[in-house]
């Protein structure tokens, strides 16, 4: 009988003691049918929000640092040799800059040539169209007649049903014609605002080479105190070092290729500075668009100028558009997807994507953070996917799995 009576009081203990005035925890509510994908798309869009609102400040960084990556084994090659980094920075830098002036100048005699011989061009041109004009009479002309004598005739039939007592309307000022001050000054204010940029990118890319692997260190020791996440974070940066060398890999074959093909074409049909044309198209090409317009507009005009006829013009410009778009739309996008393990597709989009954000910019550095960003997320964890989702199915097939990823 204690047995039992022992028995029940362990169990009147057991049970958890409960009053009807102490308040039951709250329940959480669920994030919804949907998930956390409602939170991660706003943080997409504020990524990009900011982005574009920071693109005066990034847009620097982001070109001192792609620059720094690629001069930065020639330095080190220098230090070998027992250069201090702050010599063999200020003297390659140096000499880079006065190519560029060189260049340049060189290339205003050949405007300034061009410029002088645009009034006898565009008298010609226009003198050429009206000739051909006048020689057929097609079937748009045909239209266009008709069109204007329709609204000849009427015009007239409502000024005659018009009421005595109104007046006509009167007549329209006439608009000013092209005023070239306004764009003169447009054009001097934004030159002078692309050179502050250009020496702020220039010191920057002299501290950043000077610094060397300052950064890198640090960013290892920030990675934390475990073993694991400082080799993950030196595997990304070397796999962010291999991406843009091969990104430069890239861009100086494609550009040898596309200014070798075009001085051989200029200089079979007769084109006068066939070579500057070429060095131009090979300095150019790397400019998705903007630099092939560039490149077809002026090769066509230059053609006008030097032959004189429309149909040399036409020619001219379709040799440069052709090789233009082989080189745009086939070797480039096959090489830097090979290059890179990312899928073609994703290289126009993230043209074309970065080009919305940044502008001409954009399009300049939006294949170089795309490979960025495939290296990165191939080598975090919760980023394997997005890393997946960018990469070649078929490369990462063929390379068996060979990629190693720190957990």
């Amino acid at each position: 009988m204690p047995l039992a009576i022992k028995t029940v009081e362990i169990k009147k203990t057991s049970e958890p003691v409960s009053s009807p005035s102490t308040p039951k925890p709250p329940v959480l509510a669920r994030v919804g049918p949907l998930g956390p994908f409602p939170l991660n798309l706003i943080s997409a869009l504020v990524v990009i929000f900011t982005l574009r609102w920071t693109r005066e400040v990034l847009i620097p960084l982001v070109i001192a640092l792609f620059i720094s990556y690629f001069l930065d084994p020639i330095v080190a090659r220098m230090e070998k040799r027992k250069i201090s980094r702050a010599v063999g920075t200020a003297v390659l830098l140096t000499a880079i800059v006065a190519g560029i002036g060189s260049a340049i100048y060189g290339l205003g005699d050949q405007a300034d040539a061009i410029l002088e011989q645009l009034p006898a061009a565009a008298k010609t041109f226009s003198q050429s169209l009206r000739e051909g004009r006048s020689d057929r009479e097609g079937t748009l002309n045909k239209v266009q007649k008709a069109a204007a004598e329709i609204e000849k005739a009427a015009a007239e039939a409502a000024n005659g049903a018009a009421p005595q007592g109104v007046k006509p309307a009167p007549a329209q000022a006439a608009r000013p014609g092209l005023d070239l001050r306004n764009y003169l000054w447009v054009g001097t204010v934004g030159l002078v605002g692309m050179a502050l940029q250009a020496v702020m990118i220039l010191f920057l890319v002299y501290f950043l080479l000077v610094s060397g692997d300052t950064f890198r260190r640090r960013l290892v020791k920030m990675a934390g105190p475990s073993f694991a996440k400082k080799r993950r974070t030196l595997e990304i940066l070397d796999e962010i070092n291999l991406q843009m060398k091969r990104f430069l890999y890239v861009q100086v074959i494609t550009s040898l290729w596309m200014g070798v093909a075009l001085w051989l074409a200029f200089r079979w049909i007769g084109l006068e500075n066939a070579g500057m044309w070429g060095i131009a198209a090979g300095i150019l090409k790397s400019i998705p668009f903007l630099g092939g317009t560039a490149i077809i507009g002026g090769t066509a005009l230059v053609g006008y100028l030097q032959f004189g006829t429309l149909s040399m013009s036409l020619l001219i410009g379709g040799v440069s558009m052709g090789l233009k778009s082989l080189e745009g739309l086939l070797v480039s996008p096959l090489m830097t997807s090979k290059a890179g393990r990312i899928h073609t597709v994703w290289i126009f989009v993230g043209i074309f994507f970065w080009g919305w954000i940044w502008g001409v910019w954009g399009l300049l550095l939006g294949i170089p953070i795309i490979m960025v960003a495939k290296a990165v997320c191939d080598r975090i964890e919760g980023l394997r996917p997005i890393g997946e989702l960018l990469g070649d199915e078929r490369r990462a097939h063929s390379s068996g799995g060979n990629r190693n990823v720190t957990p």
